[in-house]
């Protein structure tokens, strides 16, 4: 990756970091730290990998994006306004009546918005189903799957997987956000997932696991999947919770959360505050 897309990939991760606690904040509530775990890949997606075009959000050549944990919705309405999909300023109207930015991600009200989802598991079965047409058409577009560690719960998730491996999608890279911590606490703790990566390739994919942080080693790990052409592909994220802001990586409950008390108003405002002089300086 060359310096200056590494810069610029680097600043769409802060605007849409900043966008998303900004939003949350204005709300008074919501799913924040698997919105903040997933800034670097979102920003890599649209700052390098992806093909899409603003302006035509139905490209029949775009690559597609299904997230399946769609209550990370912050994430990825951050990240379209960055990069055009609609104006900014909607981003303050998440969740409220008649928004077109809901709770968790819906296709019929976003542009750029490719599935319906957060009814966790199904998520993977409408992608795994749109990268099938993908190449029965014989496209050459991508299925990005986004999954939560603790979705992963679901047997839904490992019927798709079975089936995504069997058929040989390997126009589907799957991201699995092993954050480690879900809606009732630590991952371990609620149900061991075990080694992730080690039961992908068990079901037939094509796995790496990558720092979900490190916007290099995110690309790097894109790039090599979409040079397999024989499986279906996954990249297990090995994220934080909360990533980016400490006090949000801190927090013992960070799943969701509430902006009703000082603290938290206080750590957002200063979140906010320094990462709008990173990106005034270009040096975030």
């Amino acid at each position: 990756m060359e310096e200056k897309q590494y810069k610029d990939i680097k600043l769409l991760a802060a605007k849409v970091r900043r966008d998303v606690v900004a939003m949350l904040q204005h709300r008074g509530y919501g799913h924040v730290g698997g919105s903040l775990s997933l800034v670097e890949a979102y920003a890599v997606l649209y700052g390098k990998q992806m093909k899409y075009d603003p302006k035509n959000p139905k490209w029949e050549e775009r690559d597609r994006i299904v997230l399946s944990k769609g209550h990370a919705g912050p994430v990825a309405y951050s990240t379209l306004a960055e990069v055009g999909f609609f104006p900014t300023d909607w981003l303050f109207t998440l969740n409220d009546g008649g928004t077109r930015l809901p709770s968790h991600t819906d296709r019929l009200k976003t542009p750029g918005i490719d599935a319906t989802t957060g009814s966790l598991g199904q998520g993977t079965s409408e992608a795994v189903g749109i990268a099938l047409a993908l190449q029965k058409k014989k496209s050459d577009s991508y299925t990005y799957l986004f999954v939560g560690d603790g979705e992963l719960n679901e047997g839904q998730c490992w019927e798709s997987f079975q089936f995504a491996a069997a058929h040989g999608l390997s126009n589907l890279i799957v991201f699995i956000d092993d954050n480690k911590r879900q809606l009732d606490g630590w991952t371990k703790d609620v149900m061991n997932p075990f080694d992730i990566a080690a039961k992908m390739r068990a079901f037939g994919f094509n796995t790496q696991k990558v720092d979900g942080q490190d916007i290099e080693a995110v690309d790097a790990a894109i790039t090599e999947a979409k040079c397999n052409k024989k499986s279906a592909n996954c990249i297990v994220l090995d994220t934080v919770k909360g990533a980016g802001i400490p006090y949000f990586e801190q927090a013992e409950s960070n799943h969701s959360m509430k902006w009703n008390n000082d603290e938290i108003n206080k750590a957002t405002d200063e979140a906010i505050k320094e990462l709008n002089e990173k990106i005034e300086r270009g040096e975030a």
